[in-house]
Formats: C-alpha cells, structure tokens, sequence
C-alpha cells in the first residue's frame, strides 16, 4: 500500500478493524493506519469478507478504466529484452478474468482470477520474440461489486499485437509502472448501465429447437421411458374386437378364435423383441383366462401375473417376456 499523504509503501499484514489496518514497513515495523489514507498499488490485498467494503481513495490521476498493459523492462527501445503483461483495473468495479492466447487454432488460458478495485496484476512476463509468435491476446472480464451496483457488460476482447505494431505505438508513463507502457483500453463506459431485459427472438427459438431435449416429437430421438413403451403391447381379446359379427357363433368357437389370436400375438411379441404385453380378456365366466394360463404355464422364458388393477381390475393379464 502507499501512503495518501505522506511519502512512502508498506503491506497490510492484519486488520485492526473495519476502519485500520496493521501496515509493515520495509524496516520491519508495524504501523496502525487508517485505511482512508492508503492507495492500493498491488494486487496482494487481502480484504476481510467479514468487515464492509473499503472505500478506496484512488490517485487523482486515475479514472474508471481497464487497461491491459504492456510494460518495456527498460526505457530505450533497443535494450528491451522482455515485456511484462499487466491487466490493471483502475475501476471502482471488483473483476473475474481470464488471460488467453490463440495457439495454432485453439485459445489456451495463461492466468485467470480475480482483481480488486483500482489494482494491477502481473499476468505474464515474456520475451520480445513471444509477441511475434502469439499474435492474439483474449482478455475477459466479468465486473461486480459486494454492494448495490449498477449492471456492466462484460468484456471480451482479443487484441492483436507483435513487436512490429508495438513499436509503431506511442508509449505512456504512469506511475503505477516504472517504464512508459503500451495500453490497451478495454473498457470505459461504466457510467452506463447494461440493460439486462432482453426477448426471445426466432433466432434463439431456432436453437432451443435444434437442442435434443427441445426437438419436435416427430425428430427428436426417443427417450428412455419411450424406448420402453415402444416394447409393451396391449391385445384385446374380447370377440368384438377380433372379428366384425360373432352372430350365431356358439361360446366354444368364440372361444376357440380367442385362444388362437393370443397364440399368434404371443408368438408375434416374442419374436418382434417385446417385452410387455398386456392381454386384456375381460372377468365373464373365467374360462378365457383359464385357457391363457394353462397355455402360459407351458413356456420357458416368459412371466405372467394380474395387470394393474387400477387401469383393468381384474380382466388382463401381463406378461413378461425375458
């Protein structure tokens, strides 16, 4: 931390409470301060979760900005020899980032974080010949504050940069750095408000459909429970729904075609792969069911029991085929 009124830097060790922190020296000695009266310059600040939110006085110097910096480590162009990458918040605005450079076709993330107000993070440090071999630099940000605060769009920017274009651009100083920079501005419209309301166009229905759970029925894929279903089968054996006139049929021929339309179901299920099928014979005299049952009793591979009373009562029985 630097001192807001008076010459000199130190790194808060412990708070004191809400109001003061414990400030080490470079001697070694602690000091209580007021944090009114310290300017944080790096990104080791660690603030209390449990206590409010400081209010930091920034440098007038500074504005609500984000920069990603490039810093020369040496004044004269011709002694450079590495750049240090710097992304600096000089916001009242809390920030998520991620770092990221384009390799080949692909975005490989290099530092991401979290970066308080008004400070600076070194992000990476490299050779002059890195800038002419990583063109592309990805910085996006995410912005919020632990109170009440105004909606910012995110940011996500990617800047081409190599050693040629640096030096077709100006330099600045600031004090924050100890050699004049490169600086990139990412964001600077914090006093407007991001609108967050926004309708569902035909553009985002046409991908909602061409997700696989929102598919139209007759496209999508079927399910689990449908993929099931598809292995059940229900067979009425009442003799209405077998032939078109039973007139003048006497009960053992009736009973005789209804036996015959479960064998060939039967047979029909077992072969085509189904798994469930319900037999829907009616109570009557019982002897429908009684034929199914004795015939059932003589198959391998196969189970039986009443079907759901709540749907049937007591006119069907389920079979199982395993």
């Amino acid at each position: 931390m630097r001192f807001l009124n008076e010459t000199g830097e130190g790194v808060i060790t412990r708070f004191k409470n809400k109001d003061m922190v414990f400030v080490e020296m470079p001697d070694g000695f602690e000091i209580p301060y007021l944090i009114k009266h310290l300017v944080p310059i790096h990104t080791e600040l660690i603030l209390n979760p449990e206590v409010e939110n400081i209010d930091v006085v920034a440098e007038s110097t500074l504005t609500d900005c984000v920069y990603f910096i490039i810093e020369p480590d040496h004044e004269m162009p011709l002694l450079v020899s590495e750049y240090h990458c710097y992304l600096f918040n000089s916001s009242a605005y809390n920030m998520l980032f991620t770092y990221s450079v384009k390799d080949d076709m692909y975005f490989q993330a290099l530092k991401h974080g979290e970066l308080g107000a008004y400070q600076k993070v070194l992000l990476k440090k490299v050779k002059k010949d890195f800038l002419n071999e990583y063109n592309y630099h990805k910085i996006e940000c995410l912005f919020f504050k632990n109170g009440h605060y105004k909606n910012q769009f995110p940011v996500a920017e990617v800047l081409f940069i190599n050693d040629r274009s640096l030096r077709e651009n100006v330099l600045a100083r600031h004090n924050e750095f100890r050699y004049p920079v490169f600086a990139f501005v990412l964001k600077d419209d914090f006093d407007k408000a991001g609108i967050i309301e926004r309708q569902l166009s035909t553009e985002d229905i046409t991908r909602l459909k061409s997700i696989k759970e929102f598919r139209q029925p007759g496209k999508q894929s079927l399910s689990a429970r449908q993929k099931a279903k598809a292995l059940e089968k229900e067979v009425d054996l009442h003799i209405e729904e077998l032939i078109d006139s039973h007139s003048g049929l006497t009960n053992s021929q009736i009973l005789n075609i209804q036996v015959s339309h479960f064998e060939q179901e039967l047979d029909t299920a077992m072969a085509g792969g189904i798994k469930k099928i319900i037999f829907i014979h009616g109570i009557g005299n019982g002897r429908l069911k009684h034929e199914l049952v004795s015939i059932l009793k003589t198959i391998e591979g196969i189970s039986y029991q009443d079907a759901s009373y709540k749907k049937y009562g007591f006119g069907a029985t389920e079979v199982i085929i395993h």
